[in-house]
């Protein structure tokens, strides 16, 4: 007989002490929902998990950032449809002066109209904003810098590498008396240019392509005073386009870019109706200023499309990491209870004891 040490109780109280802590580690599961609530339940499992947690909620934050990218685009569309109305009604007036029996009171009247237009289409290009951000004034197409203040960079393709480009400038376009191009500008590229490019003089206005995509549309201000030949550097930066963050990670991005809606751009800052013959040379520069929009819309469509699928994709992946998720942190809350009831009884046993 021993009578220092109860070895029984010892065994006993180091029993009830296993079995409390267990049931208190089950009790904590049960009332969390949580499999993991410590990094001592699953070291691995908690690193994993909360990679996975922080990764969900990227996603949840970029298929709302591309939803915003929707409502930018569809903002822009809406005002694009209106001018396209507007540049349609421009098409039925140049078709009505055009016409020999209107009077010059006639086509002073239509030209008043146009110069409406002219005016509300100015003014939707510089009104329409989205979040305080005007985005029909060229402030989210790519940008362009040349280092001759006469030359301006207006527009270039997305396949236009970035780099730096050289052009000569041998002559300027001639015009009459009316303002009608007699002879168009004459430019040479020097440096930077691909291979095989052409180069499509209309007035002041220079395009410079190729049949890969490539397109660099420049204008040269017809400065009497410039000096001939004049050279100018182009430096073509790709940026300046509006980045929407479409993934949880850095790179997973989309360039929305929404060209400038000018009448210069249009070409149709100088269309005049008050006279037959500028009825009639003003139809195809409306042809042309439709095709202009037509494309513009056709970029904006493209981009929706693609965030739509975006959406659809990051949602997709949301749920199926959720569910990894779950899988690794949430209990099953049914085999935990048979664990807490085992563990009760036990420790009430041990308490008996």
């Amino acid at each position: 007989m021993k009578i220092n040490f109860n070895m029984s109780a010892i065994i006993a109280n180091n029993a009830l002490t296993n079995s409390d802590n267990k049931l208190s580690d089950s009790l904590e599961k049960l009332s969390s929902g949580f499999k993991i609530n410590h990094a001592k339940d699953n070291a691995a499992g908690l690193a994993i998990s909360k990679r996975m947690n922080l990764q969900i909620k990227g996603l949840s934050n970029a298929s709302s950032i591309a939803s915003n990218g929707i409502s930018v685009i569809e903002t822009a569309e809406g005002a694009l449809s209106e001018v396209h109305s507007m540049i349609q009604r421009m098409k039925e007036l140049a078709v009505q002066s055009s016409n020999g029996t209107c009077t010059s009171a006639d086509r002073g009247a239509i030209q008043g109209e146009i110069a409406q237009l002219k005016q509300e289409i100015e003014r939707l290009a510089k009104d329409t904003e989205y979040n305080g951000q005007n985005l029909l004034d060229g402030s989210f197409d790519l940008k362009g810098y040349t280092n001759n203040e006469n030359v301006k960079v207006k527009f270039y393709s997305d396949e236009t590498p970035i780099g730096i480009y050289e052009i000569s400038i041998t002559s300027l376009a001639t015009l009459d008396a009316d303002g009608n191009v007699l002879t168009d500008a004459v430019v040479n590229t020097t440096a930077g240019f691909p291979t095989g490019h052409t180069i499509k003089a209309e007035g002041n206005n220079i395009s410079i392509l190729t049949t890969d995509g490539f397109e660099m549309n420049i204008s040269i201000n017809p400065d009497p005073a410039m000096i001939l030949p004049s050279s100018a550097e182009i430096d073509i930066t790709g940026l300046g386009a509006m980045t929407m963050q479409i993934g949880a990670n850095e790179g997973q991005e989309l360039d929305i870019r929404i060209p400038a809606i000018t009448l210069e751009n249009l070409d149709i800052d100088d269309i005049d109706l008050s006279t037959q013959d500028g009825a009639l040379g003003a139809l195809d520069d409306i042809e042309n200023a439709t095709a202009y929009i037509s494309k513009v819309r056709s970029r904006l469509g493209a981009y929706q499309n693609r965030l739509e699928h975006t959406i659809s994709s990051l949602d997709i992946s949301g749920e199926n990491m959720t569910s990894a998720y779950s899988r690794i942190m949430d209990v099953d809350m049914a085999s935990e209870m048979t664990e807490y009831t085992k563990y009760q009884i036990m420790s009430q046993a041990g308490t008996s004891m």
